[in-house]
């Protein structure tokens, strides 16, 4: 018998073991709650309906029937409140930052400043920390207290409980569905939570995967884009917005399961460990709680965070798009580089450009576009959605061009802050490279894909 005879059969006879082991832990806590259960009946007396009401109710909201659309519309109806309830705000708010910016230029120059630190530091530092604070705080204050809201009341355990199913098929732990839902206020948490998974292949998977996953940081792209092209075009609205995103979201879960299976097949093999979760009671949501946990412990840590990070990116795209060779900017010239292969996947050079130097924040994509397509060295802000809009068309951009940006932007590598945490979890440049280019190059692939499927049927 050769030598790689030998090492299969003892990979096959470890992999056998490992499912037995499993099987086995998974027949004794079955048999461990038909116990309590039995105990439970003998000496505890119901004084109301409470508990009937709550186990009828987990038997509608974790049924393989309406334990999916359920949950479907109640991620809808959130994003939805979001979409609607952050416009007026956000607008309000980049009037007033965006007017202070007056202020503050009179106040630089009358320092005496030259007027290439003045540009650094107004058009290009406050600027970028501007529209990141005018963009993500609202749908952020707005999202997180409904999010928080569903998590205090005792309903995402329920999700994970959903999930579970799939994420085993997957050949991964359920836990990942818990990190998965985190990864919607942040990447990076996302990737921190990964640490309640115990075995070390799923927690890498848990990590890897994490970024398809829609943060706050990107929801405001894909809520505008979606406002832009389908909202509109399907002619609902905020309805038609909330539809699209619902569908990123789907897609990336989609994305999510896929890459685990593979990534469970290929490098990070191994049998799925049992996933025992005791659902745990609904409970009376706080509302102090809920406001202190969403509003302070999430939102202002996060946009504290995308506010530093915003910063000397800002910096960066200023000084790009400033310094020319001949009569045109670094930035236009970096665009033209990557113009060809923008057009492969139905984007441009310019769009490419902006996701590369929005690395240290996504909040920071949209400001960067509209500079390169304004060929003003300035980071521009749109007045509105509308004019955003007609700006976009203007620069050749069709309902196609909005759909495979919107599939970028969930897709593509993570941001600067989650490689960070990556990193440090995993304490290994390895996974954190292959957490970087993995998730480009499927970004790369479904938009290829999609390009070319619309091309030849259009």
């Amino acid at each position: 018998m050769s030598r790689g005879e030998l090492t299969s059969i003892l990979e096959e006879a470890n992999s056998i073991r490992q499912e037995a082991g499993e099987i086995f832990r998974e027949q004794i806590v079955e048999r461990i709650f038909q116990e309590a259960e039995v105990i439970h009946r003998q000496v505890v007396e119901r004084s109301g309906p409470k508990a009937d009401w709550e186990r009828k109710l987990d038997d509608i909201l974790t049924s393989r029937l309406f334990g999916y659309p359920i949950m479907l519309s109640l991620f809808g109806v959130v994003l939805w409140l979001t979409i609607v309830g952050a416009n007026y705000p956000s607008e309000l708010l980049a009037k007033l930052l965006f007017g202070f910016e007056g202020c503050l230029s009179k106040f630089v120059l009358w320092l005496g400043a030259p007027l290439w630190l003045h540009g650094a530091l107004v058009d290009g530092i406050y600027r970028a920390m501007a529209w990141v604070v005018a963009v993500m705080l609202p749908p952020m204050a707005i999202f997180f207290p409904l999010f928080t809201f569903l998590e205090d009341l005792g309903y995402l355990p329920r999700v994970a409980f959903n999930l579970d199913r799939l994420f085993k098929r997957a050949g991964t732990a359920g836990k990942q569905a818990l990190t998965m839902c985190m990864g919607f206020g942040c990447n990076a948490a996302g990737v921190t939570a990964a640490r309640i998974i115990d075995s070390p292949r799923e927690r890498l998977i848990a990590i890897i995967t994490n970024n398809f996953m829609p943060c706050n940081g990107r929801f405001p792209l894909l809520f505008a884009i979606a406002t832009i092209f389908f909202g509109s075009l399907m002619k609902v609205g905020s309805l038609g917005t909330s539809l699209m995103v619902l569908g990123m979201i789907v897609f990336g879960v989609i994305i999510t399961l896929l890459i685990s299976w593979l990534l469970s097949k290929t490098i990070l093999k191994g049998v799925p460990s049992s996933f025992t979760l005791e659902l745990p009671p609904y409970r009376k949501p706080q509302l102090g709680t809920i406001l202190v946990r969403s509003l302070i412990d999430r939102t202002l840590h996060v946009l504290w965070r995308a506010v530093i990070v915003a910063a000397p990116a800002g910096l960066i795209t200023w000084m790009l798009a400033n310094t020319t060779l001949g009569d045109v900017s670094l930035l236009a010239k970096f665009a033209g580089f990557l113009a060809p292969a923008g057009r492969l996947m139905a984007l441009d050079g310019f769009i490419l450009a902006a996701f590369i130097l929005g690395f240290p924040a996504n909040e920071i994509v949209i400001p960067i576009l509209l500079m390169g397509y304004l060929a003003q060295g300035v980071m521009m802000e749109p007045s509105s959605i509308s004019a955003l809009g007609k700006l976009l068309v203007q620069n050749g951009w069709t309902p196609l061009t909005g759909l495979n940006m919107m599939l970028f932007s969930l897709l593509h590598f993570p941001c600067g802050t989650t490689l960070f945490t990556i990193h440090k979890e995993t304490g290994s440049t390895k996974w954190t490279l292959i957490s970087f280019v993995l998730p480009s190059l499927v970004a790369v692939v479904v938009c290829i894909v999609v390009a070319q499927v619309v091309g030849f049927f259009m």
